[in-house]
Formats: C-alpha cells, sequence, structure tokens
C-alpha cells in the first residue's frame, strides 16, 4: 500500500509516518519512481508505535524495543526486558505525580466552589 492508504488506515498523518521511517521504526519499499510501497503489517506496526509513544516512549527508546517485537530471540528479550523495566519505572513515577496533581486540582476546585454563593 501506498502512504496515504496507510495514513489512513492508521489514522496517522503522511509526515509522522515519513518520521517513524527516518528513525527507523518503520519500512517501505520503494518503486522504481521511488514512491514507498508498504505492507499490510504496517498498519499494526504504526499503531503500536502510536501506543508507545502515547506512554511516553521516545523514538529512540522504541527503536531499542522492536527488536524484540521483530525478531524474538534470549539477547533480544533480555535487552528489552531491562528497557521496558526502565520505562515502566518512569511511567509509574510520572502516574504518581499526575495523581497528586489531580488531587491538588480537585483541592483548588472545593476551595472555589465553597467560595461561590448558595444558589
Amino acid at each position: 500500500m501506498r502512504i496515504g492508504e496507510l495514513a489512513r488506515r492508521s489514522g496517522v498523518s503522511i509526515r509522522s509516518l515519513r518520521y517513524y521511517e527516518e528513525q527507523g521504526l518503520l519500512v517501505s519499499e520503494r518503486s522504481p519512481r521511488g514512491q514507498r510501497h508498504f505492507r499490510e503489517e504496517a498498519v499494526e506496526r504504526v499503531l503500536f508505535v502510536q501506543r508507545l509513544y502515547a506512554a511516553g516512549l521516545s523514538s529512540r527508546t522504541i527503536l531499542e524495543l522492536l527488536p524484540c517485537v521483530d525478531s524474538p530471540s534470549f539477547d533480544n528479550s533480555q535487552a528489552a526486558l531491562e528497557r521496558m523495566a526502565q520505562e515502566r519505572e518512569k511511567l509509574s513515577a510520572h502516574i504518581t505525580e499526575l495523581l497528586e496533581t489531580r488531587d491538588a486540582l480537585d483541592e483548588t476546585m472545593a476551595r472555589a466552589r465553597r467560595l461561590q454563593p448558595a444558589g
């Protein structure tokens, strides 16, 4: 499929797909005229990359994890597990910070509501 169809099917912009390819997160084949052509599996790859981005992982970290997805082996799995454990710790810390921020916001909102006239 061409890049426009991949963008439509994955819901990701063409610009992002080009970036993913530039970063090594996505692979295309080139036609004799230089057009990108992607395999059917590219849709799932893009959605997977999007989920990892949404979780806060960088393109560099995602690139480090992809060998475990693409060609699982003991070495790949071990390295990926270590990297994922580091990322999980970061996510947990970020979740804790977000919960604290939400709680502070809830308290601020409660104070503001107490100041509102009864009505």
